[in-house]
């Protein structure tokens, strides 16, 4: 990128050598590093500073979990176990991942609609907290507990009541696929009890991708709420309330970082509380977008420009096989630029233009930049998706068409 900053979220990403560089390391750089593009790269230091700035803000009493689903690379759950206090899978895979990477199974959780038997089996065996979905979950565990000599360590996922206003994804309040309806709730537990399950306490996400820290704190203060109201009917002590998370970040123009100090200091009073309702709860917040999110980037190289009737076209070796977000394919109802920029080696100064990002498949859904004002750009300089730390690689078709797989590194 040879021009000025033409994008806020570029700041985290520092100027070396006149380049742009993610780890400290000149993206040109980086790409005969790692080989070959397309490549996502997430940078160790702003994956630190992020929890560290949570830390200065979340009150003593808050557990922060990380949700892998976000990002689930080997490497940077390796990175990330040791800075957080949990780690919240959502499928056996993952499962084998966070135990690979030594968290303490006590401070590991499952959640997802689902679950297989086979799942079921993989946690009770390996001793960690399962957020069960539905009574059938409940009456899988029964034997398979009896039969592993363990016991089953339960809490129940909820599906509340009410909805994370202004959430990018609405997780719960409605008719969802996700928990149990807090209606049903009591004769969950009643259920548990009957089982002779471990009872833990419950888990209430109820939205994701949230800006607004108003609806965030409104969120809390329900689940909570919520909580205490099933605690009565619980079979024990409510152990643990994870209260979700729906802690969202900048994507789109016209959008503002999220305000945490008004987040954390209603926190503060949401950890009193608990401590006068559900004495001995651990409380946890649960985030994935927030915390690798703005840590990682997408790099593909343009193989070719092409003018197709006064509009230019650069094609690239990347696509939405690697980042269907990106896209506008993977939960947008109208489809947004993601922060993209043209990466240039050298000091040269080029001209803006106007022109549209694609890849390499035979889909015009094959979209990464539509019309954006870019630095000119030639046959194998670099384009890179800034805000790509989350859903990315796993999240997207990656077999589509039958294209080369793309590769991840941490830096």
């Amino acid at each position: 990128m040879s021009g000025p900053r033409h994008h806020a979220v570029a700041d985290r990403f520092p100027l070396v050598d006149g380049e742009l560089s993610v780890g400290g390391i000149p993206l040109s750089l980086l790409a005969a590093r790692v080989g070959s593009t397309p490549f996502y790269a997430y940078d160790r230091g702003l994956l630190k500073a992020r929890v560290g700035q949570l830390r200065e803000v979340l009150p003593a009493g808050i557990s922060l979990h990380y949700a892998m689903k976000a990002n689930p690379m080997p490497a940077v759950v390796d990175f990330m176990a040791p800075l957080v206090d949990g780690l919240d899978v959502a499928s056996g895979g993952e499962l084998r991942v966070a135990l690979d990477a030594g968290m303490d199974p006590h401070d590991i959780s499952f959640a997802g609609p689902g679950k297989s038997e086979t799942e079921l089996v993989q946690a009770v065996a390996s001793g960690i907290l399962l957020n069960v979905e539905s009574m059938r979950e409940l009456r899988l565990l029964a034997p398979i507990a009896q039969r592993l000599g363990r016991p089953a360590r339960v809490a129940i996922r909820v599906n509340p009541d009410f909805e994370l206003k202004s959430s990018g994804m609405k997780m719960g309040g409605g008719p969802k696929q996700f928990g149990i309806d807090a209606e049903q709730v009591p004769a969950a537990l009643a259920e548990i009890a009957r089982l002779d399950l471990a009872f833990e306490g419950f888990h209430i996400f109820s939205g994701s991708q949230n800006l607004r820290s108003e609806a965030i704190c409104e969120a809390q203060t329900k689940a909570l709420a919520l909580a205490v109201r099933l605690a009565a009917d619980a079979p024990g002590p409510v152990k643990t309330l994870n209260l979700g998370g729906g802690f969202g970040i900048p994507y789109f123009p016209g959008e503002a970082p999220l305000e945490l100090s008004p987040i954390g200091e209603h926190l503060a009073g949401i950890v009193e509380s608990a401590g006068l309702h559900l004495p001995g709860a651990e409380l946890v917040i649960e985030l994935g977008r927030f915390l690798v999110g703005e840590a990682g980037v997408y790099v593909a190289r343009v193989v070719d420009r092409k003018v197709s009737r006064g509009e230019v076209f650069l094609v690239t070796d990347g696509g939405l096989h690697h980042h269907l977000a990106a896209s506008g394919n993977f939960g947008q109802v109208i489809r947004k630029n993601y922060p993209v920029e043209v990466v240039t080696a050298g000091s040269a100064t080029r001209q803006r233009e106007t022109a549209s990002v694609v890849g390499p498949l035979c889909t015009p859904l094959d979209l990464l930049a539509d019309r954006m004002s870019l630095d000119t750009a030639e046959p194998g300089d670099l384009v890179v998706v800034f805000q790509s730390g989350a859903y990315g690689a796993t999240a997207s078709p990656a077999r589509f068409l039958s294209h080369p797989a793309v590769l991840e590194v941490l830096v």
